[in-house]
């Protein structure tokens, strides 16, 4: 399998399925549950990863992309929060490759570890509160589609990092993505770009964004109110493979409509090919040359077919005596 997208269901469906890591232990996932006076469900105090696994069927392996880089934002955003997360990044891989081996997945699967403030109180606050951890699994294949998109420049503002800590994954944070990407969607888009507050171009509504310009592959810095993306990284790595140059920079929302290529990149998204902003048509219309490239190498590394980039993922199975 050497495409462009993953293989899998859509991201909307329920899950009702599965093993899940709750409370230091697998078990059954519909027994991971909490009270609906939970701290973090109230008021949003909890933060998240989005982390994908591969499935390659000619090495029969399924293949954590980037598992624990990812481990240490989560543990990252967690600090910010206050929230103590009682194992290292490398314990919370082994405890993922874990409770995937006992869901025996062989697809395209999404991976989401969440920590929050657990106890059941009315208090807003972050200190003296019970913390809980949990991650569980889906099959999932495209976010949304890896080209042709169609995006608008949102009314809703990205927040600002002395807001909501912009660089952690806050559970209640994405409020502000679901009302940008809601309305994009009723407005007939497939996803919704926001500025920040000073009317620059932040990201996307769940992704980082990178612009083409004169052979040269443009992105907002991580002072514009950005997530720090591990994909975003991910394609500086690419870029460098392929002898592109990079820059880091303020991008201006009239820049986006005569950029030569537009593309969207992070966990969700994987690599997307933006073709029309604002009923404004991106380059030719079509996914330009350099987005195609790095999408290309992309689907190769997370695979597992790059032996350049072999760092990248991390083996469920091997080792297991299958």
């Amino acid at each position: 399998m050497k495409n462009n997208q993953a293989q899998g269901p859509s991201a909307r469906q329920e899950i009702n399925s599965g093993v899940a890591f709750f409370r230091g232990e697998l078990m059954p996932f519909e027994n991971a549950n909490v009270s609906i006076a939970t701290h973090g469900l109230n008021y949003g105090t909890g933060c998240f990863e989005g982390i994908r696994a591969y499935w390659n069927g000619d090495h029969h392996e399924l293949y954590i992309l980037k598992a624990r880089e990812h481990f240490e934002r989560f543990l990252r955003s967690a600090k910010i929060l206050k929230i103590q997360v009682p194992y290292s990044a490398d314990e919370l891989v082994e405890w993922t490759r874990k409770m995937l081996q006992a869901n025996r997945f062989e697809q395209d699967v999404y991976i989401r570890p969440l920590a929050f403030k657990g106890a059941a109180m009315i208090k807003v606050t972050l200190s003296g509160i019970r913390d809980e951890l949990g991650i569980f699994a889906v099959p999932m294949g495209d976010y949304v589609a890896t080209e042709g998109l169609k995006a608008t420049v949102s009314n809703w503002v990205r927040i600002a990092d002395n807001i909501i800590p912009s660089r952690a994954k806050v559970t209640g944070a994405y409020i502000n993505a679901a009302l940008a990407n809601d309305d994009a969607a009723l407005d007939g888009y497939d996803e919704a770009i926001m500025l920040s507050q000073d009317g620059q171009v932040a990201e996307a509504s769940s992704s980082n964004l990178f612009v083409v310009r004169q052979g040269r592959l443009i992105t907002t810095p991580v002072t514009a109110d950005i997530l720090e993306g591990i994909t975003r990284q991910a394609v500086f790595e690419l870029a460098a493979d392929l002898g592109f140059v990079t820059e880091e920079r303020a991008i201006d929302r009239t820049e986006l409509y005569v950029a030569d290529e537009v593309f969207l990149c992070g966990t969700g998204v994987q690599l997307a090919g933006v073709v029309e902003i604002d009923h404004r048509t991106i380059g030719i219309g079509e996914t330009g040359p350099m987005t195609a490239a790095l999408q290309r190498a992309y689907f190769q590394a997370v695979r597992g077919y790059d032996s350049r980039h072999r760092d990248w993922v991390t083996p469920v199975y091997e080792g297991e005596g299958r």
